[in-house]
């Protein structure tokens, strides 16, 4: 019978434990993101249209969602989030 808490030890598992890991952490701070600029626009009383949620829900790019984020800020209308010019 194998005890629970067994600590993988080749550098092969131990690689891909980590490789694992890494792409878990990113995963989550990009559910978080996406999540935090729809609840600044939601907050700042902007109505949220599908079509800007979907999108928003879909990046997978954190440097766009670090930018919708400032943008979620300013931006009068929330079709305006997903301008391209601008920060």
């Amino acid at each position: 019978m194998m005890k629970g808490g067994y600590q993988f030890q080749s550098e092969f598992a131990l690689s891909h434990i980590a490789k694992g890991r890494e792409e878990g952490f990113r995963e989550a701070s990009i559910k978080a993101k996406a999540q935090a600029v729809l609840t600044f626009l939601e907050a700042r009383g902007l109505e949220v249209p599908v079509e800007v949620r979907e999108r928003v829900l879909a990046s997978t790019d954190l440097d766009e969602l670090d930018r919708w984020i400032r943008r979620s800020a300013v931006v009068s209308d929330a079709r305006k989030l997903l301008a391209t010019t601008g920060s």
